[in-house]
């Protein structure tokens, strides 16, 4: 199932101090860290310590997410922290092979039965950080538990060794909205670097063309970020109050055993109807938080 979610907000696994007001910030999701984000060093400890911030935000009904790191071993430490109830998904860095991610599969769900959690209560999310992994999308979408494809903007520019411009990223974050709606997976990513955080404007213009091409949410590393995101990819005022006349409508329609309705002057047939039941879907709140 994908995840319903349009902002997820980075936080160090390791840094009580902003774990302690992260369910504040606003974001649909938080992404608690264990990977770029905490020293090598500080792994063993991060990983200690992730049950009590994420039974807390459980508690107060925040979704988290939690980002593993690439290495096996690391990985099972991860797993074997990460895996418990209130963690909707795991966020796999550097996938580019569905084998890999099968075999983390298998092993979360071990956990799983074992931790009494239902079967694929824990979802991946393959983070696609590299043209090998943009080449194998196909094969990575169709991995059972996976529930999102994102693009990792960082560290995809730096597998060429050139900027995260518009320029590389715009093809990736259109093959990756392609490959989720093939699978009815939540496609999360932007077509430039996530550090912007201080020209909203040249950030917003990011958001939109990620919308445009497909793209259902963002990774966001500020809180600044957060409501930008939140405001372009939920449905604008017109476009729920035009889907609620058509879904009004072809319900009608359907009732009546009609197979087509006039709205607003345009024909209205099946397709059509179900973009507007999307709309309204998107339309509702996602998270609790505040500001």
């Amino acid at each position: 199932m994908a995840l319903p979610y349009r902002s997820y907000l980075f936080v160090p696994a390791d840094n009580a101090k902003l774990l302690e007001k992260a369910h504040q910030r606003g974001a649909d999701a938080l992404i608690l860290d264990l990977e770029d984000a905490v020293l090598p060093a500080g792994k063993p400890e991060a990983r200690r310590g992730l049950p009590a911030p994420i039974d807390r935000l459980h508690g107060l009904g925040v979704p988290v997410l939690v980002r593993i790191n690439s290495g096996w071993r690391d990985a099972v430490a991860d797993l074997e922290a990460a895996v418990r109830p209130g963690v909707a998904a795991l966020v796999v860095p550097k996938a580019e092979d569905a084998g890999a991610l099968r075999v983390l599969s298998a092993m979360i769900g071990e956990w799983e039965a074992e931790r009494g959690l239902s079967p694929g209560a824990i979802g991946l999310v393959a983070l696609i950080e590299s043209p090998l992994g943009l080449e194998r999308l196909a094969d990575i979408a169709a991995v059972p538990r996976v529930a999102a494809l994102a693009l990792g903007s960082e560290d995809f520019a730096l597998s060429l060794g050139v900027e995260p411009t518009e320029a590389l990223l715009a093809l990736p974050c259109r093959q990756i909205a392609l490959a989720a709606a093939a699978r009815g997976l939540a496609a999360i990513g932007l077509p430039g670097s996530l550090a912007e955080f201080r020209d909203l404007d040249a950030y917003r213009a990011m958001v939109v063309q990620a919308r445009a091409v497909g793209m259902t949410g963002a990774l966001c590393i500020h809180p600044a970020q957060l409501p930008v995101v939140r405001d372009v990819f939920a449905p604008s005022a017109a476009d729920v109050a035009w889907a609620g006349r058509v879904v009004a409508a072809w319900d009608e329609a359907q009732a009546a055993g009609r197979g087509a309705v006039s709205v607003d002057g345009r024909m209205v047939d099946r397709p059509v109807a179900e973009r507007a039941k999307a709309i309204l879907a998107r339309s509702a709140p996602t998270t609790k938080n505040a500001e």
